[in-house]
């Protein structure tokens, strides 16, 4: 890829340009948890000097630049492709010549204050039962195991709480007799009755909360949360619990569910604008049948609905289930010998960055190409470490005479 084409990639904006000019005056009015401030400082780190990087030289005209790390935190808007390139490829090992359904489970939006307080707890507690759920749909409508695999989103377009989860569903069972196994597909056009199994999640999940209260284990933020009240008002309502029928292919639905696993809430291609106090970006409207909207917003305001998203310190949101998981391989292999597939399970090779950049780019130009000749390679000579103090005022200085330099030789 060309400079002039890595150039016009680029987008104009950047959240960590939005933290770093407004983040302590956000933070004289709103506190920070541990989770969000590890958040805040890695995505101020990325790919400056605070990380450490490599010292590169062209093995042609002998010029030298400072490549800095990237964080790799999953919540930075510049990280994670690699990763999420890796990870869908990883994704293969369990992937079956069948149809894959798209299944939706929403909590209701009663719960979010609740939520707020009782992040990692309320959060597998919507997996658990979700998961549970299927599993048993499957049995009694498959007759079988089934497979699937999830990722939780917390957010909406707009960045407000929106807890929901995205699963990926095999359509079919397989299904184990005296005599060996067979695999019941599931017709195309129905997986499990949608109504049903909302309304079981419904129950199930509030029934489930209740144990919790009662067993003194959820934070009301001192009883300011009226727990019986959202009880109350969930079971009165229906849930959404949604089934997509299998439109697209497994590799479509997969680059779906891995798009926000390693990032999470907003883009920076998304960012359009940014005013003195302000930040604008653009979404979907889905109420209004996926219209391109805009939306503008206090900088406070957008750096709270951002931080808003930050996963608890451990917490896992991607997993996977019955022949998905890792528990279930040898079953996993009797389902692809059954439905013609070798019963060896594939073996996934580790993704070559070069052979990945050149692919996603289209271009067969060696990325390492030295902008300045462009003839030689950059070619890593030393690592350094994280830069601080006294020695980043003279390591951006050398970074400053670096490029003059460059520029007039």
């Amino acid at each position: 890829m060309t400079a002039h084409l890595q150039k016009a990639k680029q987008p104009r904006f950047d959240l960590a340009d939005i933290l770093r000019k407004h983040i302590g005056e956000y933070k004289k009015s709103y506190r920070l948890s541990y989770a969000q401030s590890k958040v805040v400082s890695a995505i101020l780190d990325c790919r400056t000097p605070a990380m450490g990087g490599v010292w590169k030289e062209c093995d042609n005209c002998k010029r030298w630049e400072f490549c800095y790390k990237p964080c790799k935190n999953r919540h930075c808007p510049k990280c994670g492709a690699f990763e999420k390139a890796q990870w869908l490829e990883d994704q293969k090992k369990w992937i079956l010549p069948i149809h894959y359904f798209h299944v939706v489970f929403t909590i209701d939006h009663v719960f979010n204050d609740l939520v707020a307080f009782n992040q990692k707890l309320l959060f597998n507690l919507f997996i658990k039962v979700a998961a549970q759920l299927l599993k048993e749909f499957g049995q009694k409508y498959l007759g079988g195991e089934i497979g699937f695999s999830l990722a939780m989103h917390t957010w909406g377009q707009i960045m407000q709480e929106h807890l929901h989860t995205h699963f990926i569903v095999t359509g079919g069972a397989l299904v184990s007799s005296p005599t060996g196994y067979s695999w019941n597909a599931a017709d195309h056009k129905f997986l499990f009755p949608v109504k049903l199994l909302s309304n079981q999640f419904r129950n199930r999940f509030c029934f489930e909360l209740a144990k919790l209260w009662a067993a003194g284990k959820l934070n009301t933020n001192d009883d300011a949360l009226d727990v019986q009240a959202m009880l109350t008002e969930a079971l009165s309502k229906d849930w959404e619990v949604y089934i997509q029928k299998p439109l697209y292919d497994k590799e479509k639905l997969l680059e779906y569910l891995g798009r926000y696993i390693f990032r999470i809430a907003i883009s920076n291609h998304r960012i359009v604008a940014v005013g003195k106090d302000t930040v604008t970006f653009k979404y979907f409207d889905n109420r209004d049948d996926g219209e391109e909207k805009e939306m503008t917003l206090h900088v406070f305001e957008f750096i709270r609905r951002f931080l808003s998203h930050v996963l608890p310190d451990g917490f896992v949101r991607v997993r996977h289930f019955g022949l998905h998981n890792a528990g279930c391989r040898l079953k996993l292999q009797h389902a692809r010998r059954v439905l013609g597939e070798p019963f060896e399970l594939p073996v996934i090779l580790k993704l070559k960055f070069l052979d990945w950049f050149k692919k996603i780019t289209g271009s067969d130009e060696d990325p390492r190409l030295c902008k300045f000749c462009g003839k030689g390679l950059m070619l890593p000579v030393r690592e350094f470490g994280p830069v601080f103090g006294w020695r980043l005022t003279f390591h951006t200085a050398l970074g400053w005479f670096t490029s003059w330099k460059n520029a007039f030789t």
